[in-house]
């Protein structure tokens, strides 16, 4: 038996070697692609992919810097999800209808000027990517220093090399590569504070770091890089901390996985983008392991990316997510989910007409041949029946036609919305960490079976946050099976007022009437964590069956002032076969409270007896 597991390996070896004798080696060197010139390399390595025939290839890129600028040769047509429109969007490394391509940066700085996609892959299959920075020595977002800050002037200090800007009464106009993009203060989601240690102060966020009449505010420069802004102030940052000035629009990604199967991921520091970090449309497959989103540290940059930061809409397979780091964004790490899509009439016995309900969300090929799809009723969001695809005709780009083989329910009219059941994944998540960002953590909309395990959070909103619209977002689908396992909820998370975040695990379906008899979500576990709350709300849930929270251990923090208008530990509303049992409550946590709407006493397995339990008498 020794013998045969020897010449097993054996020639297991031989295998891998002749696999790897097999795939084609190409140093970029080799191609007139030098680092540290400064030179735009787009159109020649796009040149360098566009010639590559079946065989595997694996391309090199020697350690050093390669920029990359806007090249109308490779300006294409994309609708991307949750993005804004472009008239075109810029392209600097298109990979499309290739295989079996591996691209080794070898820790390379690939630079981009002005807006701009740093990656595409279009129907790529087996593809690649690793040990890559990508970043901009201009970014497309802005960033200060606060030096002073008083009821009547605020003080801030700008790096103009990375920043460049011009100044009047009314506000500042940034003037980077190819922009001309204005900004003045708000009190909302695009002025948003970071402290040293890169934590969004708490009961800021959304809620406003800057409050007063900024309608009059005067802008004046003491001198180059040092911005004075003059008016009545009711709430001021904080000196010393850092102010993120969005300006611009959410249009390229800083990577777009299009229609592709089996994208690889890995050893990729993404430290700034244009929108969406890495978007994943239509894909299966995707394994990404030690990617970050994360401010540049050799820039002293507290912004990430303008937006999400791994975005995955409408894709199927195993999305596996490992030992990844996201900070500084503004807006969510991870995003996982379809789309709805609302019914706009019944054409006929088969077939009905559709319009994409959001409109970062349309163009989309929504459906092919032989897709499963559920028709929803939008009040109560239960699915009411089901159909096959036979045929998916656009219309243009926001309305189509799909027809199915199956007749389709008399009832179905504008009341619905479709969702498609194909194209849903499962989900790993593991060993990653989540810093202050300026929304949520992460967004778990899919029926597949989701697994959260051995990562850390700090954020600023709700650490996890699982919904499904079928009225505003349009971001489908109900969970079916998720593990949340052995993570750490730090102190910062759900410090600040985002959309949704109503908890620390915020489970939040926008259904205009819950009904627990038909609750949304199904079986979601949350187990043997550590949570290290300052204020109330932990756990938030509508409209689930089979809901679980136990062994965790809760421990208080005092890292700032309770502000929240909840003040029940737990508040779960219309759901069912709900246990809370096992879990370690330190003494002096806030609350130990639970609160119960649209649901019978019954449906709660309490097993931690220190917990109180309410039940509102609002409908």
């Amino acid at each position: 038996m020794q013998k045969l597991f020897i010449t097993y390996i054996f020639f297991s070896v031989l295998t891998f070697c002749a696999a790897q004798e097999k795939v084609k080696r190409i140093n970029v060197k080799e191609y007139g692609i030098l680092a540290n010139t400064k030179e735009n390399l787009t159109a020649k390595v796009n040149q360098l992919i566009e010639g590559i025939g079946n065989e595997s290839v694996q391309i090199i890129f020697p350690k050093g810097r390669y920029d990359f600028y806007p090249d109308a040769k490779y300006y294409r047509t994309y609708y991307e999800s949750n993005t804004y429109d472009a008239d075109s969007r810029k392209l600097a490394i298109l990979i499309k209808n290739k295989k079996n391509i591996i691209i080794d940066a070898q820790q390379s700085d690939f630079v981009y000027h002005g807006h701009i996609q740093p990656f595409t892959l279009d129907n790529a299959e087996n593809i690649s990517i690793k040990n890559v920075n990508i970043d901009w020595d201009i970014p497309l977002t802005s960033e200060s220093e606060v030096i002073e800050a008083d009821e009547n002037h605020i003080l801030m200090k700008i790096d103009i090399a990375q920043s460049p800007y011009k100044i009047h009464e009314k506000g500042l106009t940034f003037v980077g590569e190819n922009a001309n993009e204005n900004w003045t203060l708000s009190d909302g989601s695009w002025l948003i504070e970071f402290d040293k240690n890169h934590i969004i102060p708490a009961n800021t966020g959304d809620n406003g770091c800057v409050k007063g009449d900024l309608k009059n505010v005067k802008y004046s420069e003491v001198k180059p890089g040092l911005v004075l802004m003059q008016g009545n102030f009711t709430k001021t940052p904080k000196v010393g901390n850092f102010l993120i000035l969005r300006h611009g629009r959410r249009d390229h990604a800083g990577m777009f996985l299009f229609h592709s199967k089996n994208p690889k991921l890995e050893n990729i520091n993404v430290y700034h983008t244009s929108g969406l970090g890495i978007l994943s449309q239509y894909c299966e497959n995707i394994e990404m392991r030690n990617v970050n989103m994360i401010p540049n540290p050799h820039k002293n940059r507290y912004l990430s990316g303008h937006d999400d930061g791994l975005h995955f809409m409408g894709c199927k397979g195993e999305i596996i997510i490992d030992n990844c780091d996201a900070q500084g964004l503004m807006d969510d790490p991870i995003n996982i989910h379809g789309t709805y899509v609302p019914v706009v009439e019944k054409v006929d016995d088969f077939a009905v007409k559709c319009k994409f309900g959001q409109d970062m969300s349309h163009g989309l090929l929504w459906a092919v041949v032989g897709d499963k799809v559920g028709f929803i009723q939008k009040r109560e969001m239960n699915t009411f029946s089901y159909g096959t695809v036979a045929s998916f005709e656009p219309l243009d780009v926001d309305h189509f036609i799909i027809r199915f083989k199956e007749k389709i329910p008399a009832t179905i009219d504008a009341n619905f919305v479709l969702e498609n059941l194909s194209w849903t994944p499962n989900a790993t998540i593991t060993n990653c960490f989540v810093g202050s960002n300026r929304a949520r953590g992460y967004l778990i909309s899919t029926p597949g079976k989701v697994l959260i395990e051995n990562n850390t959070f700090e954020t600023s909103g709700s650490a996890i946050l699982i919904a499904g619209d079928a009225n505003y977002w349009y971001e489908s689908g109900a969970v079916k099976d998720i593990i949340i396992r052995n993570n750490e909820f730090r102190f910062p998370c759900n410090s600040s007022s985002y959309q949704f975040c109503e908890a620390i695990i915020s489970i939040y379906p926008e259904i205009p009437e819950p009904n627990a008899l038909h609750p949304f979500h199904k079986n979601i576990k949350i187990e043997n964590n550590s949570f290290n709350p300052s204020d109330y709300p932990i756990l938030y849930a509508v409209s689930v069956d089979g809901l679980s929270f136990k062994n965790n251990t809760i421990t208080r923090s005092f890292a700032f002032t309770p502000w929240h208008p909840g003040k029940y530990n737990f508040k779960i509303e219309a759901c069912k076969n709900v246990e809370i049992s096992g879990n370690k409550i330190e003494e002096n946590v806030l609350g130990k409270n639970i609160l119960l709407k649209g649901m019978k006493r019954e449906e709660l397995n309490l097993k931690n007896n220190e917990l109180s339990v309410e039940i509102s008498k609002a409908n």
